[in-house]
């Protein structure tokens, strides 16, 4: 997809899901005893091929479900089970402790978590994962995804991004990069850029869906 392509495609987005409903927060700031959410994150990835991850996610009460494929590898999945925490009023937090069994090109076992703090209208997140590799012990790699972020109206967001990955490699050991998304209270798109200083930048779009059963 090249950049013009990906533009198009972001501007359409940006239709589709602009004026996000105030009922949101409401329904954040709510228990709910069932939550389910999937997000594909397609990687536009120069000189190695484009690849789509998909995550999906279950909530009930505190106990969390997840499942992803192409996040440790090509060609591997990984299931987590973890624990909800959360607190704070102002400054709020989250945090989920987790734990998964990854099979397919890469084996083993993973312990990781999923975070966020929230302070006016800024937000920090981030999940890591430490992958123990059953099938080669030099193949330990601790993988990271975190963003922060600034939303200026209730459905946009805009702010940075690092990530560290073996799925593909770069000149970076820690990827840095930009990211504008967009969202309501179902649905949202992300597109973010890494590298963009250097030649070959990495482009992501990530979809999200937000269901209640």
């Amino acid at each position: 997809m090249t950049r013009a392509r990906l533009g198009e495609f972001s501007l359409v987005a940006s239709l589709l899901f602009a004026g996000r409903a105030s009922a949101q927060t409401t329904a954040a700031d709510a228990p709910r005893p069932w939550a389910v959410s999937a997000a594909a994150y397609t990687f536009f990835v120069p000189e190695h091929g484009d690849y789509v991850q998909p995550v999906a996610a279950i909530d009930h009460d505190s106990l969390h479900f997840e499942a992803r494929y192409n996040y440790e590898a090509l060609h591997t999945g990984s299931i987590w089970l973890g624990y909800n925490l959360s607190g704070g009023q102002k400054l709020t937090w989250t945090l989920t402790p987790m734990f998964a069994g990854v099979f397919g090109e890469t084996r083993g076992l993973a312990p990781g978590y999923e975070g966020a703090i929230g302070y006016w209208k800024l937000d920090l997140q981030s999940e890591g994962e430490y992958v123990f590799d059953s099938s080669d012990e030099s193949g330990a790699y601790f993988y990271n995804w975190s963003e922060l972020a600034l939303s200026p109206l209730e459905w946009l967001r805009f702010g940075v991004v690092v990530q560290r990955s073996r799925v593909y490699r770069t000149d970076r050991d820690i990827q840095r990069g930009l990211l504008v998304g967009i969202a309501n209270e179902l649905a949202g798109i992300t597109t973010y850029v890494f590298n963009p200083d250097i030649g070959g930048a990495v482009w992501v779009v990530a979809l999200e869906l937000d269901i209640e059963p």
